[in-house]
């Protein structure tokens, strides 16, 4: 019996725990590839988001409290684009500016403008101009404003996002956030390691997920993957 249990049982029961071995450690290598490739679709989308707060702010002096209201500032609004015509760093264009400044007091940026389009091209100044947002930014093909909220690979679960003015150092502070759980980005992947993922995150006391920006603190809109 002993016999039999070395040379057929014993084989049998190493190959069976070499073989859960390997299926856990390819379990585990599978859903890391999965994950990582999940995110980058997550990620992007809050970098979107961001540019899009960004540019909102410039405009309106405080972040978006929905979504909703970004895609439509991307659709519908403009924004300011400051061009520079002539360069600071050429003294020679910089002094010709400044003797055409003395000699028409009170000349503004416009009407340098107006004296560059007739002929003088030795000017230096600056020209804000309206253009509209969506022929500014995000000019991806793969772009959609209209799925700018749905978590990939969710099933239709919207990103949260949340915006407040904060009081930092006694100044008022526009902050804003977006985030996207793992439990919604990682939907119909191992339910366990999903669990697992979400533990860690928590015990570093981490989002359980993707983040970008944050309505606690200033931190330069930063994703927490960067």
């Amino acid at each position: 019996m002993k016999k039999v249990f070395t040379l057929v049982i014993l084989p049998i029961i190493i190959v069976l725990i070499g073989w859960l071995i390997y299926r856990s450690v390819m379990n585990d290598i599978k859903f890391e590839q999965e994950r990582v490739y999940r995110e980058s679709f997550g990620t992007q989308k809050l970098k979107d988001i961001r540019t899009l707060q960004v540019a909102y702010k410039n405009k309106y002096g405080k972040f978006a409290s929905a979504i909703d209201t970004l895609v439509d500032f991307y659709k519908n609004d403009k924004m300011v684009i400051v061009k520079q015509v002539g360069s600071v760093n050429d003294s020679a264009m910089v002094a010709h500016t400044e003797a055409v400044k003395k000699a028409n007091k009170g000349i503004t940026d416009k009407g340098l403008y107006e004296l560059y389009l007739k002929g003088d091209r030795n000017l230096v100044f600056s020209i804000p101009s309206e253009i509209p947002v969506k022929d500014t930014l995000l000019k991806r093909e793969d772009f959609n404003p209209d799925s700018l909220a749905i978590i990939p690979f969710s099933g239709g679960k919207k990103i949260e996002m949340k915006s407040v003015i904060k009081q930092v150092s006694g100044v008022a502070v526009p902050l804003f956030e977006a985030t996207i759980p793992y439990n919604d980005l990682l939907r119909g992947m191992d339910h366990q390691l999903i669990v697992n993922l979400n533990c860690e995150r928590e015990n570093i006391d981490k989002f359980p997920g993707l983040k970008v920006g944050s309505i606690e603190q200033p931190n330069n809109n930063a994703g927490n993957w960067e």
